[in-house]
């Protein structure tokens, strides 16, 4: 398994209904490790590169609006496997799709706002860490628990 680095994003919906501290403790508590961290506003330029596939589509200009309607906040985690790792943490795009213990699944209560936003391969990772976050605010730094969570075949 290799360690890889991933974006999420804890959505408008899910800062205003105060689901940061509970979404960012699953990721931590199954092991995740945060080097990135910020509560931000997106703008529509980041928006739209953001969003590039989606231009043009009939959900882009709502998405838009919402996606700029209030702070996120953006993550950057790291761990084995972490983009496959978040993603089924998520659960499926739609909260009424969405499987109990997942995040959508636990926490979602709206089709068109779905809480949470991550990376959905490790190319679309990098590009969109790069994105939301300069080298020099993703830091690397070891904790006392990593020897638990990642070991020598997680690091091949």
């Amino acid at each position: 398994m290799a360690i890889e680095r991933t974006l999420i994003l804890i959505k408008p919906d899910g800062v205003q209904r105060g689901l940061i501290g509970p979404i960012l403790t699953r990721f931590e508590t199954r092991g995740l490790k945060v080097v990135g961290l910020k509560l931000m506003k997106m703008t529509e330029q980041l928006a739209s590169q953001h969003y590039k596939d989606h231009v043009g589509k009939g959900f882009y200009a709502g998405l838009v609006k919402f996606m700029t309607s209030s702070p996120l906040v953006a993550l950057c985690i790291e761990g084995p496997k972490a983009v496959e790792v978040a993603r089924k943490m998520m659960g499926k795009t739609f909260c009424t799709d969405a499987e109990a213990g997942t995040i959508r699944g636990d926490f979602g209560v709206s089709r068109g706002m779905n809480l949470i936003h991550g990376s959905d391969s490790p190319d679309s990772a990098r590009r969109e860490i790069g994105l939301f976050f300069k080298p020099e605010e993703l830091f690397e730094y070891g904790r006392a628990g990593d020897a638990w969570v990642v070991n020598d075949e997680d690091r091949a």
